[in-house]
């Protein structure tokens, strides 16, 4: 028997930045696990712009096929189990919740989280009941689910009652380029965004749940408490939510820069300039950027909800993202200490470093072989 394991990567677009960089770091750890009996073949859009090359993954057991079709497409739900009949898929593995309902192979689907749900006031009454049935429909429609945090799988049960033994958990992991720069990387960096020698950095959109506002205030807060730093948000900006700048504006606060999207290519460098890392999102399906900034070198403050805590483990100082002057707290005292900082630098390398897409690789393809029933040695 030769498995083809069939892996959907159309959402490795510009679109999808997240779940792209989940499908194309999977794909390239699996790559050299196969045996040389498997195949692994990635669907890919051709017409979608998109940051990475698949063709570069391309190889003898490993082959890229073109689908000229969106996941928000309705005439995936025909072709893409027609292309998979053709291609002898023994094994379709969706990363994202609008996929074929009906794909005629056992299917792998990944959960990245519920945001939707659980952030009801992001979206409209007919968003979230489309999302809800698009994603009962997958959930339906899957042999398997793999969620990518403890939390996420308590979030299927508790909204949507999915069995424990349908679940594996297998983590993300931060990109293999997150590591410390070299003093000229850094400084490289930190002169193309005319950034001081010392900033507190954030990375991430601004969308409600990520909590900007109440960081906003608690950097108004940590200055009175004789913070003398800048605050550094960088990040797509979603002109919807403009609330935490007018709030800056607001307060008259000269100490927080705010440099929009940055370029993958930039960010080890930025975080490695950074002095501390603060995330205060109020929900995370995982919270990645949190591990990045570990990988990094860079101390970090973060929320103690969801899929956070387990992620950074005992590495960062944990705080209530609804508390302000916790916020604050944690900010000001890590500052202020820098023995404190190192110490957490090097717990947060070793807490990166438990996390690998080697690993997740390991644990996805035993998934795949199970589901196929392909014991391969």
């Amino acid at each position: 028997m030769s498995p083809v394991y069939t892996l959907d990567a159309r959402t490795a677009t510009d679109h999808f930045p997240g779940i792209g960089r989940y499908v194309v770091n999977l794909a390239r750890a699996m790559a050299p696990l196969l045996a040389p009996e498997e195949r692994l073949f990635l669907l890919r859009d051709p017409t979608r712009s998109s940051p990475w090359d698949l063709s570069a993954l391309a190889g003898e057991r490993v082959r890229v096929v073109d689908v000229p079709l969106s996941p928000f497409s309705l005439r995936q739900q025909w072709a893409v189990p027609r292309l998979l009949g053709r291609l002898g898929a023994d094994l379709y593995h969706s990363p994202y919740y609008l996929m074929p309902y009906r794909p005629g192979v056992p299917t792998v689907l990944t959960v990245h989280d519920l945001i939707p749900l659980l952030f009801p006031r992001q979206s409209t009454f007919q968003a979230r009941l489309l999302f809800r049935w698009t994603t009962a429909r997958a959930l339906r429609a899957a042999r398997h689910i793999v969620a990518v945090s403890e939390a996420t799988r308590r979030d299927l049960t508790r909204h949507f009652h999915v069995p424990g033994d349908r679940v594996s958990v297998i983590p993300e992991a931060p990109d293999p380029a997150f590591y410390p720069r070299s003093p000229a990387e850094v400084e490289a960096v930190r002169r193309q965004y005319g950034l001081p020698d010392s900033f507190v950095l954030y990375v991430g959109s601004n969308k409600p749940h990520k909590n900007l506002t109440r960081l906003v205030e608690a950097w108004a807060r940590s200055m009175e408490y004789g913070t003398r730093n800048t605050l550094v948000i960088a990040g797509v900006w979603d002109p919807r939510y403009p609330q935490p700048r007018l709030l800056a504006e607001r307060l008259g606060l000269q100490t927080v820069r705010w440099l929009g999207p940055v370029p993958e290519a930039d960010l080890p460098a930025l975080y490695s300039a950074a002095t501390l890392f603060v995330f205060p999102s109020l929900y995370e399906g995982f919270g990645l950027p949190v591990l990045e900034a570990m990988a990094c070198g860079v101390p970090v403050v973060c929320s103690n909800t969801s899929s956070l805590p387990e992620v950074a483990g005992d590495a960062a100082l944990l705080a209530d993202p609804t508390d302000t002057g916790a916020l604050a707290a944690a900010i000001v005292d890590l500052l202020g200490d820098r023995a404190r900082r190192e110490g957490m630098r090097e717990k947060g390398l070793q807490q990166a470093a438990r996390f690998s897409w080697g690993w997740t690789a390991v644990a996805t393809l035993g998934l795949y072989r199970r589901i196929v029933g392909q014991a391969v040695c």
